[in-house]
């Protein structure tokens, strides 16, 4: 049985990953901020954690907790938009744009791209995937407009990050991989977007599941198609 892990399930896009996955028979590993989110991702059928991505201390549980595990599949999908206004950010929503989306992730690839490593040995001829939802609003050589700074920032360094871990992981196995979500009808993109979050899962797992194995980094659509770094 192929198994799964997506950091950050509790709504969205990241609980229509596990719902899907579940669906087709997959093992699911979900994590939530909030018990109420673990309970009903636990109630779904998925190996449900509490994790809060922005303590130290929950994500080195989690480390302990899943230690020796094989993934096929990993997404980190926890992140926030912040502020919707452009100009003179404030600290505090500087701190949590940038701790949420690329703190964190400097904290879990390291931890998670083993995991993942890992699956090559699990009757596999190639390694497993690493993707984060990044957005097409982190590139720097698409970009056309400066709205949403503070996120557009957040995502193109936590793209960053994961050209890093690429470097240290893609290697051994591991195909990373950032992934534009779309602009997807959830609190994020707002009940004006383009697609639902049943098409972007749908459209992510195709990608993931096609997308072949590399040492170097991609950049992707949820529908495949490359996007500029």
């Amino acid at each position: 049985m192929p198994s799964a892990l997506i950091i950050g399930a509790s709504r969205g896009i990241g609980h229509e990953l596990a719902r899907q996955y579940l669906r087709d028979g997959w093992r699911v590993i979900a994590t939530a901020r909030r018990p109420d989110d673990v309970d009903a991702l636990a109630a779904m059928g998925a190996e449900a954690h509490g994790l809060d991505v922005n303590n130290v201390e929950a994500v080195a549980g989690l480390g302990w907790k899943l230690d020796g595990e094989q993934l096929d599949v990993a997404i980190l999908n926890a992140g926030v938009f912040g502020p919707r206004h452009d100009g003179f950010p404030m600290q505090t929503d500087f701190d949590l744009v940038m701790h949420t989306n690329v703190l964190a992730a400097m904290r879990l690839l390291p931890m998670i791209a083993p995991w993942v490593a890992a699956a090559r040995g699990n009757n596999r001829e190639k390694g497993g995937k690493l993707a984060v939802l990044s957005s097409r609003m982190g590139s720097l050589s698409e970009r056309n407009h400066p709205s949403g700074s503070l996120y557009r920032a957040s995502k193109a360094a936590l793209n960053s990050v994961l050209i890093d871990t690429s470097l240290t992981f893609g290697p051994q196995g591991v195909t990373c991989v950032a992934l534009h979500p779309g602009w997807v009808r959830t609190d994020m993109g707002g009940t004006g977007a383009d697609i639902s979050v049943e098409e972007s899962a749908a459209g992510i797992r195709k990608t993931l599941a096609e997308l072949p194995a590399s040492a170097k980094a991609t950049y992707r659509n949820y529908d495949g198609t490359e996007i500029g770094w």
